[in-house]
């Protein structure tokens, strides 16, 4: 069946960018979403199954594949009408546009299900060539200096995560075997020379927070979604961050059954602790909402890598969070589109009275507003209660008030702009401009939102199965 999605996809995908018909793009576009629900059903009923050698369908793999397959839904619907009422909606634009956003959505949900480093970094450049494309999307002088910053960043961390696979081919000598698959690594784990692992760790650390949007290379990922059209730029905030999750997380799980499991559970903290440094700094100061949004990503990777850090309770904490986030931040994303169509703006001081123009937009940013702040009883408060726990736990106390004094400033920052552009009037805004914007475009977002809240405070049995199927391997 991967061959089939594969070849599938990849063809779907060639027809959209080469052909100008309307009605064949959107009839290829939700074709592939059938190809993309349909693989995602049959890998849930093969779990744990190997295809094509290197793809197997494991816990961590449907997780962040089903979390793809339902935001690439609502992903396309916004891309739909955002696509038809942009004056760059030419057939030309909306061809490269949807079959970009076909093969970004093929590769990631690739890379997920890779139980093979090599063919994970293979996907991730894929990722980086179809996301050029998105963020170019509005052909000015902006997109092109966000495109090259976001391929030249994207280039130097693949680059890192190659020369990361090299070294762990050197560290694998004694093991008279040459597969670098992740069940290959860990089989033969206790022979792996750590001076070498530990060169390739850091390496490939390094390259995937380029995806995942952590220091040091979290700037490619801010400028791309401020760059990139708004259903695009839920994308770079969801399933390619998780995308950027796995390819970390899957090294870790090797790293942490040899001995160097402190000393790279003290690196992923370290970037971890920085990053959230980093995004108190930026949302003081943030005037652009989309640059906001992203900044608020870099907050919520920082948490998600504290709890793996941290051990413990923090690995089931930060799958979980990675998840909500997904579903939180790319309903944010979907809201903006909106937004911009009623102030053709997305400076924040230019913004204002959004519950007056679109009252049912403006509940959709107030509830992600919660959920992202993760007040209760949003979702993600139960996942960052857990990722608190595990630092108390792990008797980390100093950086756990550090953490916490970090958040406040995120949050008062946060909150400061977004009733501000919820309910203070905007600066000369002329009203007689207003578009009516129909409620039913925020549907996806109230669902995405509540599914979140949902997962995170009554989560199913079988999603809580599968992340404990997925840290199995950690050490407890």
């Amino acid at each position: 069946m991967i061959e089939i999605y594969l070849i599938g996809s990849i063809g779907i995908g060639t027809g959209i960018f080469f052909n100008r018909g309307k009605v064949l793009n959107y009839s290829l576009i939700w074709l592939f979403i059938a190809l993309q629900c349909a693989f995602t059903i049959y890998a849930c009923m093969n779990y744990n199954q190997t295809e094509a050698t290197y793809f197997t369908f494991d816990s961590l793999g449907i997780i962040m594949l089903l979390t793809a397959t339902i935001i690439a839904i609502p992903a396309v619907i916004h891309s739909h009408i955002y696509l038809e009422e942009s004056e760059e909606g030419t057939p030309r634009s909306r061809s490269v546009y949807f079959g970009a956003l076909t093969l970004l959505i093929t590769a990631v949900s690739a890379a997920y299900l890779a139980n093979h480093i090599a063919v994970v970094w293979i996907f991730t450049e894929i990722t980086t060539l179809s996301a050029s494309a998105l963020i170019y999307h509005h052909r000015n002088k902006l997109a092109l200096e966000g495109t090259w910053k976001y391929v030249f960043i994207c280039a130097i961390s693949i680059t890192f995560v190659f020369i990361g696979i090299l070294f762990l081919s050197l560290s694998f000598a004694k093991a008279g075997s040459d597969d670098l698959s992740y069940k290959n690594l860990l089989s033969h784990s206790s022979i792996l020379n750590l001076s070498w692992l530990r060169l390739a760790f850091l390496f490939i650390f390094t390259g995937f927070t380029a995806k995942l949007g952590l220091f040091p290379m979290f700037t490619a990922g801010v400028d791309a979604k401020d760059k990139a059209p708004g259903p695009a730029a839920a994308l770079l905030s969801s399933i390619v961050m998780c995308m950027g999750f796995v390819g970390i997380f899957r090294i870790y799980i090797v790293m942490a059954n040899t001995p160097l499991l402190h000393w790279a559970s003290l690196v992923v903290g370290i970037a971890a602790f920085l990053s959230l440094f980093i995004a108190a700094v930026y949302m003081i100061k943030v005037k652009n909402i989309k640059r906001m949004m992203a900044y608020s990503s870099v907050e919520h990777m920082g948490l998600v890598m504290l709890g793996i850090a941290a051990g413990g309770i923090g690995y089931y904490a930060a799958i979980l969070h990675i998840v909500l986030h997904a579903f939180v931040k790319s309903s944010f994303f979907f809201q903006y589109n909106q937004i911009y169509r009623i102030f053709k703006n997305k400076n924040i001081y230019l913004l204002g009275n959004y519950f007056k123009y679109n009252t049912t937009g403006a509940i959709v940013v107030l509830l992600a507003f919660i959920s992202v702040t993760a007040m209760p009883p949003s979702g993600m408060f139960v996942s960052e209660f857990l990722i608190f726990r595990s630092l108390f736990e792990s008797n980390q106390l100093i950086l756990l008030l550090v953490v916490l004094l970090l958040l406040t400033l995120i949050i008062w920052a946060f909150a400061r702009n977004i009733f501000k552009i919820l309910f203070i009037p905007a600066v000369n805004f002329d009203e007689s401009t207003v578009p009516t914007v129909s409620p039913w475009r925020s549907v996806s977002q109230f669902i995405l939102i509540g599914g979140a809240a949902y997962l995170g405070l009554n989560p199913p049995l079988i999603f809580v199965d599968l992340i404990k199927s997925s840290i199995m391997l950690l050490p407890h």
